[in-house]
């Protein structure tokens, strides 16, 4: 198990860091309901301006069980960043057992309209942080 959880990648001058924080008080553990709460930072290191659309986050639990998740954007936005810029938002993840992964792509789109993606390292999910 790693001694850090969480992750950070650069993917066409934007980096993400994500922070994952097993959430105890809102676990059921004897009922199999692990409750883990996770922060994303998107930060704009590039020279060009860049926005959010949607997301695809793939959770795989201990069990091997996978989820695709796909969306608009992230919590309700579409964060624009210009150069140097950055957007943080926190979200959670269910699962099934004490342990897992998360990681996944943002699809962004450049000012002229040019689409790109960025990926999100995986990070873990685990009650041993």
């Amino acid at each position: 198990m790693p001694v850090a959880a969480g992750s950070e990648i650069v993917t066409e001058g934007i980096r993400v860091k994500a922070e994952p924080h097993y959430m105890l008080e809102r676990s059921i553990p004897e009922d199999g309901q692990y409750l883990f709460s996770y922060k994303i930072t998107i930060r704009n290191e590039g020279s060009e301006w860049a926005k959010l659309k949607s997301r695809h986050w793939i959770i795989i639990d201990s069990d091997g069980k996978r989820e695709d998740v796909y969306g608009p954007g992230v919590v309700g936005e579409e964060p624009e960043l210009e150069p140097g810029e950055s957007y943080t938002y926190s979200s959670f993840c269910p699962l099934g057992t004490n342990f897992g992964t998360m990681e996944g792509t943002f699809s962004m789109v450049r000012r002229d309209g040019q689409p790109f993606e960025i990926r999100i390292a995986r990070f873990y999910l685990t009650t041993n942080q």
